[in-house]
């Protein structure tokens, strides 16, 4: 074994006793969370060494870094999620390799999504990401459409040919009333999916908690947790 391979190997480890350890607190099954690697900024090698850990669900938030990436490893059982704010004209190279969009949270996107879905005869899996620093229909610091918005974009998801809906994303906020109250935050997102599931029953994923919170996340009952740092390293510094 490969020192880069032990040392991942190691973290991966840690964090799934993390997630079990979790799990345990809330009175959940440990297959209830499905753990992300979020591998932006690190190789594709990286990549090759998680999925021969048994890593099957990796995320990437640059499509100029995913892209070659992803082609890269195309060989290899993974599924890939984009977690980033999506730029229309970066829509037909991710549709390209992503198999979720966890960052829809405005029509113009969807309508690109669906275009290009259609195109390449693919499905692509679709969350809608949550600004809980945002106003009503706002958007928020780092994406993400207000509360206020949820329904009519989830109810264009799903009409949207090429799209699948799968439920809801959010990230931690660094303002507003949820700021440093990750765990609230989280259960704020939790309330919103039931809302969601009531007019779309299958959207039932929802996606929250990285490093630095994911006991929080799964607390609340995220179904998906997304973690770089504690099993990566920490990043390198982006030129």
């Amino acid at each position: 074994m490969t020192d880069r391979k032990a040392q991942l190997a190691e973290n991966l480890a840690k964090v799934e006793d993390r997630i079990a350890a979790a799990c345990t607190m809330a009175g959940r099954r440990r297959e209830e969370v499905t753990l992300i690697v979020v591998t932006k900024t690190y190789p594709a090698s990286d990549v090759r060494i998680l999925s021969e850990l048994g890593v099957r669900h990796v995320a990437e938030n640059r499509d100029q870094d995913a892209a070659p990436k992803a082609a890269e490893c195309s060989d290899l059982p993974l599924t890939w999620h984009f977690v980033g704010q999506l730029q229309t004209n970066k829509v037909r190279s991710v549709v390209g390799y992503a198999d979720l969009v966890q960052s829809v949270d405005r029509a113009r996107l969807v309508t690109a999504l669906s275009k290009e879905a259609v195109r390449t005869e693919r499905e692509i899996g679709c969350l809608i990401q949550v600004a809980l620093d945002a106003q009503e229909s706002g958007r928020g610091e780092r994406g993400g459409v207000g509360t206020g918005g949820i329904a009519e974009l989830a109810d264009l998801v799903a009409g949207a040919p090429g799209l699948r809906l799968d439920g809801l994303m959010t990230v931690a906020p660094l303002a507003g009333e949820y700021a440093g109250r990750q765990q609230a935050a989280f259960e704020r997102l939790m309330d919103l999916s039931t809302v969601l599931r009531r007019a779309h029953p299958a959207a039932n994923m929802v996606s929250a908690g990285m490093s630095s919170d994911l006991e929080q996340a799964v607390a609340a009952g995220a179904t998906h947790v997304r973690v770089g740092t504690a099993v990566l390293g920490v990043r390198p510094r982006l030129g």
